[in-house]
């Protein structure tokens, strides 16, 4: 039988100091993501912030005819709900799972407070969004300038880096 997934799973949880891991701990809820599950909508409040262990969550653009693009993808070693510290309690992307399994929820007023104390959790959260405004810049790039395949051979490397090892 496989033991669920751990909290240190995720980089960004794992790398708290252990004061800071405590102040969140008992607030943080394991989840299922099933294949396909939309955790966040366009322009919908956001309750929670989801830190993925052994899921990968694709953030996707939604265009008003209904099209989308994947602007990013955040499996282990980041955060889904960005825009919660950020200064909004909505998202201008849809997340929806694009690998199922497990993560870690923590609700969006925990994760505020603990953010608003200017501690490690911020400074690590901060560094996570230029990151993640990296790989959509990348994202954007590589979809104006690369051929189909070398896009896919991005994609597929991407997905492989954030798969869990068994």
């Amino acid at each position: 039988m496989l033991s669920p997934p751990s909290p240190s799973q995720n980089h960004l949880l794992a790398a708290l100091p252990k004061a800071d891991f405590e102040r969140v701990a008992a607030s943080l809820e394991l989840v299922a993501m099933p294949l396909g599950e939309m955790i966040y909508e366009p322009n919908l409040p956001l309750r929670y912030a989801y830190f993925p262990t052994t899921s990968i969550v694709s953030l996707h653009y939604v265009m008003e005819s209904g099209a989308s693009a994947e602007a990013a993808g955040v499996g282990n070693e980041g955060i889904v709900g960005v825009s919660l510290f950020m200064g909004s309690n909505t998202s201008i992307s849809s997340a929806v799972v694009q690998t199922a399994g497990h993560a870690y929820r923590l609700e969006a007023s925990v994760l505020l407070a603990e953010f608003q104390r200017a501690g490690f959790m911020q400074r690590i959260l901060l560094r996570y969004s230029q990151a993640l405004m990296t790989q959509i810049m990348q994202t954007a790039v590589c979809n104006r300038h690369h051929s189909i395949e070398q896009q896919l051979c991005r994609w597929l490397l991407l997905t492989l880096d954030r798969i869990p090892a068994s």
